[in-house]
């Protein structure tokens, strides 16, 4: 599928017009949450008091440039309203933000602001820009009367600059149901530069009493039901958004995001669901949890989605160190095969053939020390059974472990969600060959929370252990932070031994990797 075309800043153009109608998003809309000036911005009559306090979902920044940062919030003060409105009237609020150099605010260089709008669930998504490369900055929300908590945040180092380093973590997978996400407080306190999320923010099922594992909650109505609506999306991003340690993540650092399935529904490919839901339903159902996605995320404004279709992929410079190659695996891949001869097709592809070329166009193109690749599903061979993971697509990963091996390609470190279980392995140039030359490492990240408390071992270690490639496997929640210097790059496997009793299970680094950049392979650290 073609991404759908879009003016040079991703805002403009007829065919973008055409796509918010279909979406019941007005150009006006989006350019008043993005806090754009322009004729077609809606401007906010006189505010309506609120009964309660709307930042209860907290703040939020994504998109880390050298010179600025999108930030985020949404005027919620009843996140889990049946009717997906979060407590709010149907009117438009000013919402007023500042950015300082100093936690107590005392030096603003920068204010401005944006209007939220009903049709947006009364988000935003202000662009910051004109800041200095490689610093910290603080910034806060007012609107209603009402001052939001403060967040911080780093702009990305110059392209100019020396090298220096700069820290990441990855995170995916938190069902709020399986466990409490003390993972986050860990990761808070870890205090990365940017946190890339890859995938599964929220899950779509019906919460019972058979699968709400984490003690000491109670919920209201509503949540029995299977997320199917964006009434229900948007109560199902309230609810995940309603654990503490999670906002405090968020208001800690930026944040890098790309769906898997279950922000829209398990195991989907395209237009396709894998349950067999009418086409025309689907895709009104993935509009409708792609337009939740981005009101309840620190997306920029061209990541709207226009009716079923959304432009996640993307390509964010990080100094001269790297560059971070944010890939969609859902949207655009073809079905789970029928039989092995299906599955070798070399016409099938998980990323989609525009985003194969844009993919491997980048990592040609790219000058920086590293190339990271922030995505879903591993990568790495395991078994030809799971076809939801690159196992189900080897024409297109040996497409992709080609581009790898040519030489000029800068050292690839890949980064991966979706599994619930922490794993690291290297990818080799041919899988059939074992002792063919290793191309990249991947680093794939446990779930937050989704599976439970888990353990360190389990009945699927032996799938991924019976290679020489696997160098690292555990089944326990938690995430993965790494170091980039223009030498190395370091990954420790951080864990918490349970998350379904409570919030206050404490981190442990339980592996610590490294990737040299003129040697590649991973190698285990002391």
């Amino acid at each position: 599928m073609t991404p759908p075309p879009s003016g040079r800043n991703g805002l403009s153009g007829p065919g973008r017009r055409a796509m918010l109608r279909m979406s019941g998003v007005t150009a006006g809309a989006l350019l008043a949450g993005a806090g754009l000036a322009g004729a077609s911005a809606e401007a906010a009559g006189p505010a309506v008091r609120l009964p309660d306090d709307p930042f209860r979902l907290g703040v939020a920044s994504g998109e880390p440039a050298e010179d600025g940062f999108v930030l985020w919030t949404r005027l919620v003060p009843d996140p889990t309203a049946l009717d997906g409105h979060g407590g709010m009237p149907p009117t438009a609020y000013d919402v007023e933000w500042e950015v300082a150099e100093d936690e107590g605010f005392r030096r603003v260089v920068r204010r401005g602001r944006a209007v939220a709008v009903p049709e947006l669930a009364h988000s935003v998504h202000p662009r910051v820009t004109g800041l200095r490369p490689g610093r910290q900055y603080f910034y806060r929300f007012r609107a209603a009367g009402r001052l939001s908590p403060a967040g911080r945040v780093r702009t990305a180092p110059s392209a100019r600059s020396g090298g220096g380093a700069f820290t990441f973590a990855t995170a995916s997978c938190q069902a709020w149901y399986h466990g409490h996400f003390s993972a986050y407080r860990g990761m808070a306190a870890d205090d990365p530069d940017v946190v890339l999320f890859l995938g599964d923010y929220i899950y779509e099922y019906a919460i019972t009493a058979r699968n709400l594992w984490r003690r000491g909650v109670t919920l209201g109505e509503g949540h029995d039901a299977e997320t199917n609506s964006l009434a229900r999306y948007r109560v199902r991003y309230g609810l995940t958004k309603s654990d503490p340690d999670l906002r405090a993540a968020h208001a800690a650092a930026a944040w890098v995001l790309t769906p898997d399935d279950h922000e829209v529904q398990n195991d989907y490919a395209d237009e396709t669901s894998y349950y067999g839901l009418d086409p025309a339903a689907f895709r009104r159902r993935r509009a409708a949890a792609y337009r939740a996605y981005y009101e309840n995320t620190p997306l920029p404004p061209a990541a709207l989605a226009h009716g079923p279709d959304a432009r996640f992929h993307r390509r964010l410079p990080y100094g001269p160190l790297a560059d971070v190659h944010v890939l969609d695996g859902r949207q655009h891949r073809d079905g789970r095969p029928a039989d092995a001869a299906e599955q070798a097709d070399p016409a099938r592809s998980l990323l989609g053939a525009d985003q194969e070329r844009w993919l491997y166009s980048g990592l040609r193109r790219s000058r920086a020390r590293w190339n990271l690749l922030a995505q879903q599903v591993a990568v790495m061979r395991v078994t030809d059974s799971r076809t939801d993971q690159w196992d189900g697509f080897p024409a297109a990963r040996q497409r992709l472990l080609d581009v790898l091996a040519e030489p000029g390609t800068s050292p690839t470190v890949v980064l991966t969600g979706d599994t619930h279980r922490a794993v690291a392995g290297d990818l080799l140039a041919d899988f059939s060959r074992p002792d063919s030359a290793v191309v990249a490492s991947e680093l794939v990240g446990t779930s937050i929370a989704s599976d439970g408390d888990g353990s360190a071992t389990d009945g699927y270690a032996a799938d991924w252990l019976q290679h020489p490639w696997t160098k690292f496997y555990d089944g326990h929640r938690g995430y993965v932070l790494g170091r980039v210097t223009g030498t190395e790059l370091t990954a420790d496997y951080r864990a918490v031994p349970y998350v379904e009793a409570d919030a206050d299970a404490p981190v442990t680094t339980v592996a610590r990797f490294t990737v040299e950049a003129d040697r590649p392979g991973l190698r285990e650290a002391g």
